[in-house]
């Protein structure tokens, strides 16, 4: 007797169990519009609220760029491997690739351009200025990024405590020690 197979396969439970995600994260977002798949969403990046059209499967990284003009925040491996492209969402950093942009409304995001003060940089951009912690620059906006929330996380106790929390973020160059650094000093100068 041939043992009878199983209706379900692997195959059918990850295609069930990714509509099911699918559907629960999408019934947050607006409806989808009748003019090819559109949603129209508000974002509220560095204090300003936007509304922008985008398809369900646009990441919040790609919004930032392409609809909204936000190009300091930069696209590098485009996996959530490298770091480039971390913004603040709600004070919590994050990798804007991993993320939709239509799972973002009602958050307040922030990305390197709206850390400055009019002229007046933050501290963690003096800091990676006077400290020389940048060589070609593809790093820097996410490095800095998740440094502002490394301060403001708590986790500059040490030299080493500061690499593992900035592990996130790689850089080319190799500017690691400089970029430690200038973390450091800015921890001392940033009011938590």
């Amino acid at each position: 007797m041939t043992p009878q197979r199983s209706a379900y396969t692997r195959r059918t439970v990850l295609k069930s169990t990714a509509a099911a995600t699918a559907v629960t994260h999408l019934t947050s977002a607006p409806a989808i519009a009748d003019d090819g798949g559109t949603s129209e969403i508000t974002l509220s990046v560095n204090g300003q609220r936007h509304r922008v059209a985008v398809e369900p499967r646009v990441t919040l990284l790609d919004a930032l760029r392409e609809r909204l003009g936000l190009t300091g925040t930069k696209k590098g491996c485009d996996r959530g491997e490298c770091g480039a492209c971390t913004v603040l969402v709600d004070g919590e950093r994050i990798k804007s690739c991993l993320t939709l942009a239509v799972m973002r409304q009602g958050a307040e995001i922030t990305t390197v351009e709206g850390l400055a003060r009019g002229e007046e940089l933050h501290p963690v951009q003096e800091a990676f200025i006077r400290r020389d912690a940048f060589q070609c620059g593809a790093c820097t906006p996410g490095q800095i990024m998740s440094a502002v929330a490394c301060i403001n996380e708590g986790h500059t106790g040490s030299e080493a405590e500061i690499r593992e929390w900035m592990s996130g973020n790689l850089c080319r160059c190799a500017a690691y020690q400089n970029i430690v650094a200038a973390v450091a000093d800015a921890a001392k100068e940033t009011p938590r």
